[in-house]
C-alpha cells in the first residue's frame, strides 16, 4: 500500500490538536446549548415560556455571562447555528463573548437524523451536502471546533451491521472535512438508553460500534489528535429491572473505552444520556476514580445535565436570572470535580471492590 497523501500541514496539525487539547484542560468541559429550535420548544414548554428567538438569545445569554466562577470549569460552548450569530444586550456577538473567557467556541453541523433504508427503523445522519463551505464560513465567523451526531440503538435486531458501518463513515467523512477546515470534529455516536438490556449488551454494542467508528477514521485518515469523542456512558436501558452501580457503570464503560478508542485521541467528553443531573455528575467522577489506565481526559459535553436545574429556576422570568446561573454554576462546579475525579456526593450508593468489579468485565 503506498503512504496515505497527508492532507494536512503540520501547522494544521498543531492548530487542531491545540483546539482539542485546551477543550479538555483538566477540570474543563463542554456546555452543550446547541439544542434546536425544536428541542428548545420542548424544554422551554415545561417551564410554560414562549419559544421565540428573543427567549432563546436571553436564556443563553444568561448562561454565557455567568460569573467567574464558570471559567474554570468549561472549556468550549456548542452553538446552534441561530446562536452563532446572536449578540448580547450590550452588542457583543456572542462567540466573541465566549472566547473573551478564554472558552472555545463550537458549533453543531449535522441536520438530524433520516431513516436509513433497508433497516428495522435505524437511522442515519444527514448534512454532508454542502458541509465543506459550511465549515469555512463557520471558520470565518469563529467557531473552531464541530459536533457531529449519529443515533443507534439496541433491539433484539438492532443495531444492524449495516447501519454501524454507515453511521460510521458518515462520522469519518464529517471529521474529515471539519480538519480541513481547521475545525476540530466531536465524533458522537449515541447508542441510545432506550430499552430493557442490561449493563453487559450495552457494553458489547458499544465495543463493536466505536471499533467501527475508529476503522472508518482510520480509512478517512482522519488526524486523530485533532478530534474528540462524545459516547454514550455504557448504562443499562432505562427499562432493565437490575440498577448497576456508578463503580459498575465506570468499569464497564473505561473497558470499552480501553479496547477500542485510541491513546492518541485527546479526550473523551461524554453526553448525559438521559440521566438525572446528578447520575451524569456521579458516574463521570466515578469514571476518573477507576484505577484502570485511562490515557485520555475523561470529562462532560452535557446539555440537559448542566441546564435543566438552571432552566427550572429561570422560569422564563427576567427577574429570575441570577437564580437560574446559580443553578448553572453549581452543576458546573460540580462536573469540574467530577472530571478530576473529585466529586463527592451527598447520596448514598452502593459499591464493589475494583478487583471483583475487573474480574466481573474480563469474565465476557
Amino acid at each position: 500500500m503506498p503512504h496515505s497523501y497527508p492532507f494536512l500541514t503540520p501547522d494544521q496539525k498543531r492548530e487542531l490538536s491545540g483546539i482539542a487539547h485546551k477543550i479538555v484542560a483538566p477540570g474543563k468541559g463542554i456546555l452543550a446549548a446547541d439544542e434546536s429550535t425544536g428541542s428548545v420548544a420542548k424544554r422551554f414548554q415545561s417551564i410554560n415560556a414562549e419559544n421565540t428567538e428573543e427567549n432563546r438569545r436571553l436564556y443563553r445569554q444568561l448562561l454565557f455571562t455567568a460569573d467567574e466562577r464558570i471559567d474554570s470549569c468549561i472549556g468550549g460552548v456548542i452553538f446552534f447555528h441561530e446562536t452563532l450569530y446572536q449578540k448580547s444586550d450590550d452588542g457583543i456577538p456572542f462567540p466573541k463573548l465566549i472566547k473573551d473567557r478564554d472558552m472555545v467556541v463550537g458549533i453543531k453541523v449535522d441536520k438530524g437524523v433520516v431513516p436509513l433504508a433497508g433497516t428495522n427503523g435505524e437511522t442515519t445522519t444527514q448534512g454532508l451536502d454542502g458541509l465543506y463551505e459550511r465549515c469555512a464560513q463557520y471558520k470565518k465567523d469563529g467557531a473552531d471546533f464541530a459536533k457531529w451526531r449519529c443515533v443507534l440503538k439496541i433491539t433484539p435486531s438492532t443495531p444492524s451491521r449495516l447501519a454501524i458501518i454507515e453511521n460510521a463513515n458518515v462520522l469519518a467523512r464529517y471529521a474529515s472535512i471539519c480538519q480541513m477546515n481547521g475545525i476540530v470534529p466531536i465524533v458522537e455516536p449515541e447508542i441510545l438508553p432506550d430499552g430493557d438490556h442490561d449493563l453487559k449488551q450495552c457494553q458489547y454494542v458499544t465495543e463493536k460500534v466505536l471499533a467501527a467508528v475508529y476503522k472508518a477514521l482510520s480509512d478517512h485518515n482522519v488526524y486523530l489528535e485533532g478530534t474528540l469523542l462524545k459516547p454514550n456512558m455504557v448504562t443499562a436501558g432505562h427499562s432493565c429491572p437490575h440498577k448497576y452501580s456508578p463503580q459498575e457503570i465506570s468499569m464497564a464503560t473505561v473497558c470499552a473505552l480501553r479496547r477500542t478508542v485510541p491513546a492518541a485521541v485527546p479526550g473523551i467528553t461524554f453526553l448525559s444520556g438521559g440521566q438525572s443531573e446528578e447520575e451524569a455528575t456521579i458516574n463521570l467522577s466515578a469514571m476518573n476514580q477507576c484505577p484502570l489506565y485511562k490515557p485520555w481526559a475523561l470529562t462532560f459535553s452535557y446539555g440537559r445535565a448542566l441546564q435543566a436545574s438552571a432552566l427550572k429556576a429561570w422560569g422564563g422570568k427576567t427577574e429570575n436570572g441570577k437564580a437560574c446561573q446559580e443553578e448553572y454554576i453549581k452543576r458546573a462546579l460540580n462536573n469540574s470535580q467530577a472530571s478530576i475525579g473529585k466529586y463527592v456526593s451527598s447520596g448514598e450508593h452502593g459499591t464493589a471492590s475494583d478487583e471483583s468489579l475487573f474480574a466481573a468485565n474480563h469474565a465476557y
